[in-house]
């Protein structure tokens, strides 16, 4: 008789009753073997997978840390921000004083001259800044260089 599970058997066909003990054993041991090679590779697999879910819980503390980090630089920087804001709206406001306080020694100064007519000392640059014209001061008869700082003296430049 054959076998079944395509096991040898001997040339005339016939199986003796010990041959089936032992195909029954061979069965039972490969049997054993798949399952203790199935249990292996499904620890090894829990391993990998513990060990991945380890490498992103490793890896979602340091973002987190990284994001704190940035967190903290940003609002360093947003303070930062706000401090000089502040300080360029003073300096807005001090340089537009100083323009208006520019313009009215000017007024001062060409109403001193009396007929003469000249540049003023100072005037406003193109962007803003104080341009320093004083070697006009040099074509102004003495009395009038004289005059022209003790009017801006009793303006009261602090």
């Amino acid at each position: 008789m054959d076998s079944s599970t395509g096991t040898s058997s001997n040339s005339s066909g016939l199986q003796n009753s010990g041959s089936e003990g032992d195909l029954q054993q061979l069965m039972d041991q490969r049997k054993r073997k798949r399952m203790i090679s199935n249990r292996e590779s499904a620890r090894r697999s829990r391993e990998r997978k513990q060990k991945h879910l380890d490498d992103l819980m490793a890896q979602v503390a340091q973002l987190r840390k990284e994001n704190q980090q940035i967190l903290n630089g940003l609002n360093v920087t947003s303070q930062h921000y706000v401090s000089v804001e502040a300080d360029n709206a003073i300096l807005r406001a001090q340089a537009a004083e100083l323009t208006h306080r520019l313009h009215s020694l000017n007024e001062i100064v060409s109403i001193l001259s009396v007929g003469v007519e000249e540049e003023p000392i100072y005037e406003m640059g193109e962007f803003g800044g104080f341009v320093d014209n004083s070697w006009n001061c040099f074509s102004q008869p003495i009395g009038m260089s004289m005059t022209a700082p003790a009017a801006s003296a009793d303006v009261g430049f602090y």
